[in-house]
């Protein structure tokens, strides 16, 4: 099977694929729901692609996941959590050089809203500038500098409190 040229629009949604699994993963805080929302998301941008005005494609698929999981979440009321008794059988990854912080720093950006999260991943994870995540998530520029603002003081608060250590008085 060959692979699609970069300037085909298949081509191009294929280099997307990296930074719409890391968005779709940092949304639903799932692996296996971020794979499914990505696959949505290409499922349903390969059917719309008559829709596409060849104006900013990464803007465009990003709104189309946004949505779709904006949709999802409405309809389920929420992602539900697995209780750690039925995850038995889950086989856990490789831990981090220092897995408290690692879990510490994941903590700290699930406790962030979803709007706050999104814009978050979407600005200091994926590199989007301020103005493509106001096009992609359709709000104020203004609104996308305060969500981030909020978020960087938030994980900074986590994790500054998080760090806390209490010692014991000798007698």
């Amino acid at each position: 099977m060959k692979t699609p040229g970069h300037d085909t629009f298949e081509g191009q949604i294929l280099a997307l694929l990296p930074s719409l699994r890391r968005y779709s993963r940092s949304l639903t805080r799932s692996d296996a729901d971020g794979e499914d929302l990505l696959q949505d998301c290409v499922e349903k941008v390969f059917a719309r692609r008559g829709q596409w005005r060849g104006l900013n494609l990464r803007g465009w698929v990003l709104t189309i996941m946004t949505n779709l999981y904006r949709n999802s979440y409405r309809q389920t009321g929420g992602a539900p959590f697995v209780e750690l008794d039925s995850a038995e059988d889950i086989v856990s990854v490789d831990p981090a050089p220092d897995p408290l912080e690692r879990s510490r720093l994941e903590d700290a950006v699930n406790s962030l809203s979803e709007e706050n999260r999104s814009v978050l991943m979407l600005v200091v994870i994926e590199g989007y500038t301020y103005q493509e995540v106001a096009t992609a998530l359709d709000i104020p520029i203004g609104t996308v500098m305060s969500r981030l603002s909020r978020a960087r003081q938030r994980i900074g608060e986590r994790m500054k409190a998080d760090n806390v250590i209490t010692l014991r008085r000798p007698k």
